[in-house]
């Protein structure tokens, strides 16, 4: 899998990964189990990178059961994060377009994600290899969701 997307992103992840671990020490169930999943995930693509591993194998890692649990039980998401996206939130250009979202919208598109890729890998047998999606870009997009997901949960702890 190419990896190139994400040499630039994979820097302060360590610092969000311990962040998230501290801030999944919360009473409130739901909102631990949400960050966990987002730790993990991030986790996921840091040592998927590492060690140049296949989309097919990241796919089947990664988790968007504690959003699928959230939904059922009706979770406010914006429990996660009060507020909208400022510009100062974000640290990758390419997030620009999210500025204004919610904690609620972005987790909804990160949930969404994960479910298509899952999705067109069961579709081709299996695997994501060749298929006509951009599965690259599409991961890529997925990761820098999730890092921004983290960053904007950390900026109030700044």
């Amino acid at each position: 899998m190419e990896w190139e997307w994400l040499k630039t992103g994979i820097g302060p992840l360590k610092d969000l990964i311990t962040f998230l671990n501290k801030e999944s020490k919360t009473s409130d169930v739901l909102k631990k189990q949400l960050i966990r999943e987002l730790r993990n995930n991030l986790n996921i693509f840091s040592n998927g990178y590492r060690n140049e591993v296949s989309a097919d194998v990241i796919i089947d890692l990664l988790s968007n059961d504690a959003i699928k649990e959230g939904i059922k039980n009706n979770f406010r998401f914006k429990k996660l994060k009060p507020g909208r996206i400022e510009p100062y939130h974000i640290y990758d250009e390419r997030n620009r377009r999210y500025q204004g979202w919610d904690a609620e919208k972005l987790m909804d598109k990160i949930d969404e994600k994960i479910e298509e890729l899952k999705n067109i890998k069961k579709m081709n047998k299996g695997t994501v290899e060749n298929v006509r999606n951009n599965i690259s870009l599409m991961m890529s997009n997925l990761y820098y969701r999730m890092k921004l997901m983290a960053d904007f949960i950390r900026s109030e702890f700044k």
